[in-house]
Formats: C-alpha cells, structure tokens, sequence
C-alpha cells in the first residue's frame, strides 16, 4: 500500500489533522531529512504529501442517507419468494448493514441478489460490515467488485486485493473503524444512543482523524477521517464515537420463524442481531423457515420485531479458510527447521504468562502456539473476538463446521462448557477488563510499552480489526507482546521510539523473543531485561536492540 505511505507518515499525519479545518493546508515534506529513522521510514519520508482540505473532507459518521427506504408493511407476511423479490425496492444510494465475519454469516443469498441488480439499478451503496469479503468468492467483495459500493465502512481490509486498487485509485471510500468501536456504534444505532465514549483508539491515528478514507485517481487524499472529541474519565482519556445507523440490514439465520424470530448457529451471532436492530429495514435469509411456536422463546437469538422480511436461503456456507489437524499422531515428527524452533521458544514462554483458570485472547501467529505448551491438567478460557469464549484445537477433517471459525477466520472448534455470543458482547468482555491476558504480535514496541501492529508504510495496512479493542485497558487485561526480536530486515522490533503508527500507547507490560524477555515500566517508560534464551548473553540483546534497558540482578534462563 505506497499510496498510504505517502500520508501516513508516522506522527506527522496526526499533527497535520489537529492544525485548523477552517483553513486550506498546503504541506510539503520533501525537505524533511529521515536521518536516523529505520529503512521503511526512510523510504516512507521520500516522498511529498501534499494535502488540500477542509473541515468538510473530515467525516466519518454523516452521510448522504437515501431519498427513500423501501416500506415496511407491520400487518403483512414477512415471508417474501425470493431475495430477488425481497431487494428489487432498494434505492441507489442506501446505506446497508451487512452480517458476517470473513465469509462465516455471509448473507450469501441477498448479495446476490443485489448484484444481479447490477450497477445500471443499484449503485453509490454504503455498506457497512467487518470485511468486504473474499476476493472473487463471496460476501461483499461481489458488490465492490462489480462497482455497485461507493463507500466501505469496516475494521479489516484483508487480503482483498481488488478493493485495495480500488480504494488506492479513488473508486472506493474505506473508513477503518476498530473492530470493537464497529460493533458498538452499530449497537448504539439499534438502541438510540446517539453517541458514546470509548478509550479504543486513543493517542493513535484514529484520534486524530489521520487515516485517508479517500484518494482521487491520481493518488492524492481527498478525505481523512474525522478527529475524535476527547474527554477524560477517572484519569482516562476516551474518545466519543457516533452511532452508525442503516436503511437496510441484510443477515443470515440458521432458522426463522415466520413472525421473524431467529437462532443463530455458534459464530455467525457475530454482527447480525446488531445490524438487524440498526437499520430501518432488516432482510434476513433464513436457511430453515418454521412456523410460529416451533423456535422455544428460550432459545430466540433476535425477536421479530427487528425482522422484516423473511426469504429461502439458496446459498451455502462458505469456508474462507479451512484449518484441520491431522488424525491421529504421525508416526516419524518432522525435524523442525530453525524459524520454527524460535517460534515454539517464544511460544513456550509464553505459555508460562497463562495461569490456569485465566481467559485469554490470542493474536493470530505466534501467540496462538502458546496453549500447546500447556500441562494436560491447566486450563485456559480461550477468547477469540469473533465471539467464542471456550475456542479449542482446529477440528478433524470430518468435523469441519463453516459456523465455527476463530478471528483469524479459520475453522476451529468449542471446547466443553463454551459459549458463544455477537461482537457487541465479545468486545464488552474486551474493553471491560474481563480478560485476564491478551497476548499479540508486534511490528514494533518501544521502551514505554507503545505497540505498533497493524501497518507499514508502504507495506502492510490491512486495518486495525480488534488490536486496539484488546490493547485498550492494559491495567485490567496484561498485554504480553510475542514476537521473534528482529524483522526479516535484520532490524530490532524492540525499540526506543516506535516510527511505525500506534495500535496502543504504554499499553505493553511484558515483551517476549526469541532472545529474552523484557518486563515494561509502562508509568516511567523503560524496559528491564530479565530472562535471556539458552546460549545468548546480555551483549548480544544489546547489540540486536534497538532501545536502551537495565540488567535485572537476578538474570533468569528462559526455561
């Protein structure tokens, strides 16, 4: 993503979008020397920003809302033919709420029947989800890519290709929203809260309304996102958000009963009950119609009242990543090659930051190895955002369900006593403090435990999904930073002063590699080296670290 590159330059996007709206801002940075910044911020200060706007380019709550929303009829059936019928009213323009995690929950059937519609019928959509989609495969990307969506409004880009060069070259708008922030601004919606506070996000890019939501053909920004209004709370700094409404929902249910009520199976909860409760008129594909008294109250998902259309699901589940593991053990181990023994080393540690009785949320890579190194008889509640509470091994190759996934999308499968839930709830486990450990990855962390996790200029910028969530209580909820000590490039991960955009500011307490373990003084800034691997001395930390540390007195082996 070098076009991002070119206006996200570390700390000096956020100081451009606090300078005064009311004015246009003319902004060259060709002359500025990048003396002593690491290789990617070298390449990343070699180009010129030039930035034209005004208060009116930063938006990320208000928008055109359509003319007309497609009428609800409270005294008719709710069961319609087909989704043709069921979306041949919605109007250019509308802003549409759409469920789903990665393919899982996919409202399969209704987008293609929007795309059928064609760009000739239905264009200039909103659309509002956690992803877009599979590239050529299914969910929203069948609309992004048939030029039917002039704005995407999400926490993850993902590996969609196609709506990158759209968004680079101006056909698409993406407003990145912190996964958690998502869910509960579309829960506002649905419960008439205009707005809210949240301590996601602070002290980053999103505080600042420095990510560009718009570029023109040429590369240049024509749109940033909006700063947020601050306030502190008990010593906190939190961020107001705005309730994000919808004219339509679209979502999919394992069964529905005429009246409208719906059961959801295991992680397809994720966004629909929210996104139905949000919109003006909420669509739902329903893979099982009953009859009315056949769904037991006890076990409605999501009362009728929030449905008001009902249509056959024609489409199947479909799985975006198919994760196994094998039957049974191999009879000869693999040698493992030297990458993997790193990994299994910081893994192994890592483990060890996993108390028994704890609930943990994992990031993807790494910290996911982490639970294998547990005893038999220690046990930890796996959290995955998507909302799981209970997640356990990838399943057997004839147990794979399409309902049960983790947040890396993959299939995976429930332990006894789990549960399941939406993103509204799961992030309230999040930002509430009652997870115990989140463990993440790291592009960088610096001295004062700020992380940097989910771009490189240049590089990589996927979006943030629920990275800020996890990382924004860190006195409630231990961050532990898992990562191998240096990039690929040779250079440290663990610095003085990140140069990458933050995912958290003192967020991170413990920082665990493959050559040792800091622990963070996150109030003073400072990091204090107290375990070295087997075979690595304090000289050689130092000379792959990039920031400055004291020896503990009692140095430790990691075991």
């Amino acid at each position: 993503m070098a076009g991002v590159a070119q206006h996200m330059l570390r700390h000096r996007a956020p100081v451009l979008a606090r300078q005064s709206f009311s004015e246009k801002l003319h902004v060259r940075l060709a002359a500025v020397r990048p003396d002593g910044r690491s290789e990617t911020a070298r390449a990343a200060w070699g180009v010129r920003l030039h930035l034209d706007f005004t208060h009116k380019s930063f938006s990320h709550s208000t928008r055109q809302r359509s003319a007309v929303v497609p009428q609800v009829n409270r005294g008719g059936s709710k069961l319609w033919k087909s989704a043709d019928d069921a979306v041949a009213d919605i109007e250019s323009g509308s802003v549409v709420l759409s469920s789903g995690f990665g393919l899982c929950g996919v409202a399969s059937t209704l987008i293609a029947a929007l795309r059928n519609r064609g760009p000739e019928s239905l264009r200039s959509l909103t659309c509002v989800s956690n992803n877009a989609g599979a590239e050529g495969r299914g969910g929203l990307a069948l609309l992004t890519e048939n030029g039917q969506v002039d704005r995407m409004i999400m926490s993850y880009l993902g590996p969609n290709k196609k709506l990158e060069r759209q968004y680079l070259t101006g056909k698409i708008a993406v407003e990145l929203c912190p996964q958690g922030t998502l869910a509960e601004r579309i829960r506002a919606a649905g419960s008439g809260i205009p707005a809210f506070f949240t301590p996601t996000g602070g002290q980053t890019l999103v505080q600042d309304g420095a990510i560009p939501v718009r570029f023109d053909a040429d590369g240049n920004v024509v749109e940033f996102g909006k700063p947020r209004e601050t306030r502190i709370f008990d010593g906190r700094r939190y961020l107001m958000e705005t309730a994000l409404h919808g004219d339509v929902a679209i979502l999919r249910a394992w069964k529905v009963d005429i009246a409208g009520n719906c059961r959801f199976r295991y992680t397809t909860k994720s966004f629909a009950p929210l996104m139905a409760k949000a919109a003006k008129l909420a669509i739902v594909e329903a893979e099982n119609i009953v009859e009315v008294g056949q769904i037991d109250p006890n076990d409605v998902d999501l009362p009728g009242i929030f449905i008001d259309r009902i249509v056959p699901a024609t489409q199947p589940s479909l799985v975006e990543i198919l994760k196994t593991r094998p039957v049974g053990e191999s009879e000869e181990p693999r040698a493992k090659g030297e990458a993997q023994i790193r990994r299994d080393r910081i893994a192994r540690r890592a483990a060890k930051e996993l108390k028994h009785g704890f609930y943990v949320n994992l990031g993807v890579g790494i910290p996911t190895l982490a639970p294998s190194f547990l005893p038999p008889s220690q046990q930890v509640w796996i959290q995955s955002e998507n909302g799981i509470l209970g997640m356990g091994d990838y399943p057997l190759p004839d147990a794979v369900d399409p309902d049960i996934i983790n947040a890396g999308k993959e299939t995976t499968t429930l332990v006894p006593g789990a549960a399941t839930f939406d993103s509204a709830e799961s992030f309230s486990m999040i930002r509430g403090g009652h997870v115990d450990v989140s463990v993440l990855g790291a592009l960088q962390v610096s001295a004062a435990g700020d992380l940097a996790n989910y771009m490189i200029p240049g590089k990589v910028f996927k979006g943030m999904g629920g990275a800020m969530d996890l990382v924004s209580d860190p006195d409630s909820t231990k961050i532990v930073v898992a990562t191998e000590h240096v990039a690929r490039d040779g250079t440290s991960k663990v610095v003085q002063t990140c140069s990458l955009p933050l995912t958290g500011a003192r967020v991170v307490s413990t920082i665990i590699t493959d050559l040792c373990v800091f622990q963070v003084d996150r109030r003073c800034g400072g990091l204090t080296l107290t375990e070295v691997a087997p075979g690595v001395d304090v000289e050689e930390v130092r000379s792959k670290t990039d920031a400055s540390f004291t020896v503990a007195e009692d140095l430790k082996a990691m075991e």
